[in-house]
């Protein structure tokens, strides 16, 4: 460990500098991990622009990032299934392990979860960094660093589609193009959706989508919901069994509920505003089940699967790479919304 822990610190509201912080020690059922791949994700890029995302806000200096990878560099006490060395992809959320959401399996919606990059906890972008092992996933040697730190979205994509059901045969309608859009996409196809069709506003987003499987694309140019919902499923040849809503647009769900077949499922996976005007007595009258989506939960392995065996290839979702001293550079570019994924690379020793 000769080298320091450069850290990437939000220091308030539009204040981002790197900073060289104390080495953390694991403790009982820890990792130390050097970072190697972290992504930038868009609720990064929020903290950063606007100091808050809804009930969290940053009132202290915190390191951001939380889709990471990297390699154990320390055991904690009682770490019995990894060793030093073993490359692994971190799952971001601590939850507390003790109460009724997490008895029952669903530890994302723990009330106590202690999220990287999330107020007031830090995050993972820097070059060192301890996290519980048992959330520590160790990647098969065909599964890059990368692909690792993609887990973290990707695993959002395999919740969305389990809560929705998405199965052989299925219909699918993705609204938004973007990263989780995109692996909700490569998601729903891996479990056997015959047709899977993709909304956005940017062209070019959508000519990447049939680059990652979109078998239809349709280019929204209108603000109202029943129109585009109306090309959706004129394009997709009938109504879709489910709707995943990744954009947060309140007339991508007004779209959502229009398209959606009776008995249908609309999955809310984007966050837009807190209050929404929504054309509920359609969805009452279709029996639509409108669905939310947090993160996930017993999602990471499945995830892994996906990748290492070749069903999902999130690959070409890395647009542009930077180092960690480049971070202020990487989270500019970020910010204008152009690339894909922006991957930052903490390990200069590594490729």
């Amino acid at each position: 460990m000769s080298e320091p822990n450069i850290s990437a610190v939000l220091l308030e509201k539009g204040n981002l500098k790197l900073e060289e912080r104390p080495i953390p020690k694991p403790g009982k059922n820890e990792v130390q991990i050097a970072m190697h791949s972290v992504g930038i994700c868009g609720s990064d890029v929020h903290f950063w622009t606007d100091g808050a995302i809804g009930p969290f806000v940053v009132k202290a200096p915190m390191v951001l990032g939380h889709e990471a990878s990297g390699t154990v560099s320390e055991l904690g006490e009682g770490v019995t299934h990894l060793k030093v060395g073993d490359r692994v992809a971190i799952e971001p959320g601590v939850p507390c392990r003790y109460c009724s959401a997490c008895k029952g399996g669903r530890y994302n919606l723990c009330p106590d979860v202690k999220f990287c990059a999330t107020p007031p906890v830090d995050g993972s972008l820097c070059r060192y960094y301890v996290h519980p092992a048992d959330l520590c996933f160790k990647l098969p040697d065909n599964v890059s660093y990368e692909e690792g730190a993609l887990l973290e979205p990707l695993s959002v994509g395999v919740h969305a589609c389990r809560r929705s059901e998405v199965t052989i045969g299925s219909k699918v309608f993705i609204c938004g193009a973007g990263p989780i859009g995109l692996v909700c996409l490569q998601v729903a196809k891996a479990m056997g959706a015959a047709q899977v069709v993709i909304t956005d506003i940017e062209a070019k987003r959508l000519e990447f989508a049939r680059q990652m499987g979109a078998d239809v694309t349709v280019h929204v140019t209108s603000r109202d919901g029943q129109e585009v919902a109306d090309q959706v499923v004129q394009r997709l040849g009938c109504s879709p069994d489910v709707t995943i809503e990744c954009s947060g647009a309140e007339s991508s769900i007004h779209a959502g509920i229009y398209a959606t077949q009776p008995g249908g499922v609309l999955m809310i996976v984007g966050l837009g505003r807190r209050l929404a005007t929504i054309p509920l007595l359609d969805a009452a009258l279709k029996e639509v089940d409108i669905r939310g989506n947090l993160r996930y939960a017993n999602d990471y392995p499945t995830a892994l699967a996906m990748i290492a065996s070749g069903q999902v290839n999130v690959k070409p979702l890395v647009s542009h790479r930077y180092s960690l001293e480049q971070t202020l550079e990487a989270f500019e570019f970020a910010k204008k919304g152009e690339g894909i994924k922006v991957m930052i690379h903490c390990d200069k020793n590594k490729a």
